[in-house]
């Protein structure tokens, strides 16, 4: 393919690529010495899930692999016993080893939802660090300075509030830039977020005689709310192994503004059709659920199959269009002799469904005015339920669970 097309496409969705210029020239010099570009993506196993978030920068990275370069997946084991504390008011809490090894494991088997296996280099960067002695830190610590290192928003934001920064974490940026040297990287990928760290990788690369690696920023997806990053943690995600009924009824909870926003970073929908879709959502006689529904079949789709999809759009409209209940309402199980005269506190009821991690999302589901017994919607958290076999308790839009008494 020629360099001007393969540019094309790997600019889509970027929010900054440190320089168009380099890359340009590094793809040249590929395709003239005929080999792949060694394209990098450094991951922080510090959570065992990934959901469409993280999968912005992967299909950028798959995007290299179809062009016939050759991808990195940098797992770090070693940083990830620091814990990366880009964005964090605080020091971090350091993963045990198990703990590091157990997320990455679970990471790679994720990552083939969008990655092909075949061409994924997956190494781990305790390979290399682990390795070096005290005289190899010293001597990766002498090429940044510690002026530097507090231009990072995060560090000078708690140094000027007077918090601690552990020295530990000054090594992480280093170590994530030495893995670069360490494969001797071409291209390095990354959130938005990453912009320091993935900037030192340039700096200690030259600092170590290599070429310096091109820097390709994606933009961080928004979440279901339209305004926080996708967070599990905040609850506004959708997860690569979410349920097709729950993946497409997701989608379709976006806000209108988000369609386009969903399209270009999570499909392979053509520009062509993009800018049609511009033009569609700017006409006032245009519904922009007919683009929202074709968005979440095609999201479904990717991540489970075309059979899917028609049956998950078939239940949301049964569902949110019709009011009927799903077909496959988990049935959550409650024994008579838990109750207290038949009664059980409205947190402990909404919790036991399972539809909810803890007690305390129970809480704020209920406060928030989400949480539908049969039909009633409750806001109040000082309530005692009378139990019902057959009971039908519903979480915002989405989640049911049906009560069976035994």
């Amino acid at each position: 393919m020629e360099i001007n097309e393969q540019l094309k496409i790997l600019k889509r969705g970027v929010s900054d690529l440190i320089s168009e210029e380099e890359l340009k020239k590094k793809l040249t010099e590929a395709k003239k010495e005929e080999r792949p570009l060694r394209v990098k993506l450094g991951l922080d196993p510090s959570a065992p899930d990934i959901h469409l978030g993280h999968t912005v920068v992967l299909r950028k990275l798959k995007q290299f692999q179809d062009l016939g370069h050759e991808v990195y997946l940098i797992i770090g084991d070693f940083t990830g016993m620091i814990g990366d504390p880009t964005g964090k008011s605080e020091t971090r809490n350091q993963l045990t080893k198990e703990e590091v090894l157990e997320n990455a494991r679970t990471y790679q088997e994720q990552f083939s939802k969008v990655l092909d296996p075949e061409k994924t280099n997956v190494v781990f960067n305790g390979d290399w660090l682990s390795e070096m002695d005290f005289a190899d830190v010293l001597e990766l610590s002498a090429h940044y300075t510690v002026a530097r290192m507090l231009e990072r928003e995060d560090f000078s934001t708690r140094y000027n509030a007077g918090k601690p920064i552990g020295i530990h974490e000054f090594f992480y940026p280093l170590m994530q830039g030495y893995d670069s040297v360490a494969i001797e990287a071409d291209v390095e990928l990354g959130g938005t977020d990453q912009r320091f760290n993935l900037l030192v990788g340039r700096k200690l690369q030259q600092e170590y005689g290599q070429k310096p690696q091109v820097v390709l920023m994606m933009p961080l997806l928004e979440g279901l709310d339209g305004v926080n990053k996708m967070s599990k943690s905040l609850d506004n995600y959708i997860g690569v192994y979410d349920k097709p009924a729950d993946m497409f009824g997701k989608v379709m909870s976006i806000p209108d503004d988000m369609i386009i926003r969903y399209f270009e970073l999570l499909t392979d929908i053509s520009i062509e059709r993009l800018d049609q879709m511009k033009e569609k959502l700017a006409r006032d006689d245009f519904n922009p659920m007919q683009l929202k529904k074709e968005l979440a079949h095609e999201i479904v789709e990717e991540y489970h199959s075309e059979e899917d999809a028609v049956k998950a759009r078939q239940e949301f409209e049964s569902v949110f269009s019709k009011g009927n209940l799903p077909e496959d309402i988990p049935v959550i199980e409650i024994a008579e002799s838990d109750l207290e005269e038949g009664e059980l506190w409205i947190v402990k009821l909404v919790a036991a469904t399972g539809l909810v991690d803890s007690n305390s999302q129970a809480r704020r589901m209920i406060k928030q005015g989400a949480v539908t017994i049969d039909d009633k919607k409750y806001e109040k958290i000082n309530l005692d339920i009378k139990v019902e076999d057959e009971m039908i308790i519903q979480i915002g839009k989405r989640r049911f669970a049906k009560i069976k008494l035994v």
